[in-house]
């Protein structure tokens, strides 16, 4: 569900889910207000909500991989590894 919380930069049209149109409205479409699976965008969009908010934590990219994060607290190191959706 990450992709889910991914915030659109631009206005994207989607056709009706099949089973939800009728036929006096089948030409219509869907405007989404959120990233979803399977869209091109979804993963960046994902990664960018990612980093919003772990940053409001202390935490800061690592210079050698966007992936890696560290948050340094006096003589305490805390990493956290990004994977797709997945953090380590």
């Amino acid at each position: 569900t990450a992709f889910f919380h991914g915030d659109l930069e631009e206005q994207v049209y989607k056709k009706q889910p099949e089973g939800f149109s009728s036929k006096d409205n089948e030409h219509l479409v869907c405007k989404l207000k959120k990233s979803i699976y399977g869209l091109k965008q979804a993963s960046r969009q994902w990664y960018l909500k990612f980093h919003e908010v772990i940053s409001t934590f202390g935490f800061v990219e690592n210079i050698m991989d966007q992936c890696i994060y560290q948050k340094v607290s006096g003589s305490k190191v805390c990493f956290l590894v990004l994977y797709v959706d997945d953090m380590l």
